[in-house]
């Protein structure tokens, strides 16, 4: 198997891990500051494991920004995911390729094609249609900082692209430390339960820690919006664990929207894994 197509199937593996998410942090009875606290001091404990004796921690413009891009997102997607419902949150987190579109070309120099706008247009389109019936003008405050959440996965997706001749774990890891360092202090406040503390364990152990360790692999091999393409697989499963777990279930255009969304990264990965087969491709996914 080619290794492109071989990361994008992995990165569809760590979409679906990811979002679990929004699920388990329904169901941890904290406040979202503190959940994100645990969770993050917990992430960057598995993943100093995993990569012990493989880390620097040379600070450059690239990563530094991944690193306060990722606090920012990891901040604002467990706050508007308590806030708002968690449609919501992941709709609006998914504004990011369109920033991707706009900036990778003048930021990493990868060339944003006619057919990349009409994946963008379908995509954006179905994820519309899929929360057409969760979006009220109730929750205002979580939708502003869902919002939020969109910018700061498109920056964290272009600076870890921007590293795709070192190693980016080393973003990921600062940016569970800053957010751990912003989050815990809220522990004290509220103690989590049994329960409580299984929910941050898959949080943090599986659902950040080994899935991100997957993720550094994959987004190395893969252009920026390709990967962030295949990465809109969690907003459609997101709010499926959602129904199973509380019981909130989409509508006929939300299973219109899924519907559209999946045929859309799912004929994105075909044609990619079609094109490795072709001529040789380079790192942003162009003939070379």
């Amino acid at each position: 198997m080619h290794e492109r197509t071989r990361a994008m199937l992995l990165l569809a593996a760590t979409a679906l891990i990811w979002s679990s998410g929004g699920l388990a942090i329904k169901l941890v009875a904290l406040p979202p500051l503190a959940i994100t606290g645990v969770r993050s001091a917990l992430s960057a404990l598995t993943l100093a494991a995993l990569f012990r004796g493989r880390l620097s921690f040379r600070l450059t413009p690239a990563r530094v920004l991944a690193a306060l891009s990722y606090a920012g997102l990891l901040i604002t997607n467990v706050v508007a995911t308590k806030l708002t419902t968690a449609a919501n949150a992941i709709l609006l987190a998914y504004t990011a390729p369109v920033y991707v579109a706009v900036l990778a070309p003048r930021l990493l120099g990868e060339r944003t094609r006619p057919s990349d706008w009409l994946f963008i247009l379908a995509v954006l389109g179905g994820m519309a249609l899929f929360f057409l019936d969760r979006l009220s003008a109730q929750g205002l405050y979580g939708n502003l900082v869902a919002m939020g959440s969109g910018l700061c996965y498109a920056g964290f997706t272009l600076a870890m692209r921007a590293q795709k001749d070192a190693s980016p774990v080393e973003s990921v890891l600062l940016g569970h430390v800053l957010t751990a360092l912003v989050g815990l202090p809220f522990l004290l406040h509220s103690w989590p339960s049994a329960q409580g503390w299984l929910g941050l364990a898959y949080l943090g152990v599986i659902q950040q820690g080994v899935s991100l360790a997957f993720y550094v692999w994959c987004i190395k091999r893969l252009g920026a919006l390709e990967a962030i393409l295949v990465m809109t697989l969690e907003p459609i499963l997101n709010p499926v664990w959602v129904a199973l777990g509380v019981g909130e279930l989409p509508g006929l255009w939300a299973c219109l929207g899924g519907a559209v969304v999946v045929g859309a990264v799912t004929l994105r990965t075909l044609v990619q894994a079609l094109a490795a087969n072709g001529p040789a491709l380079d790192s942003a996914g162009q003939t070379t």
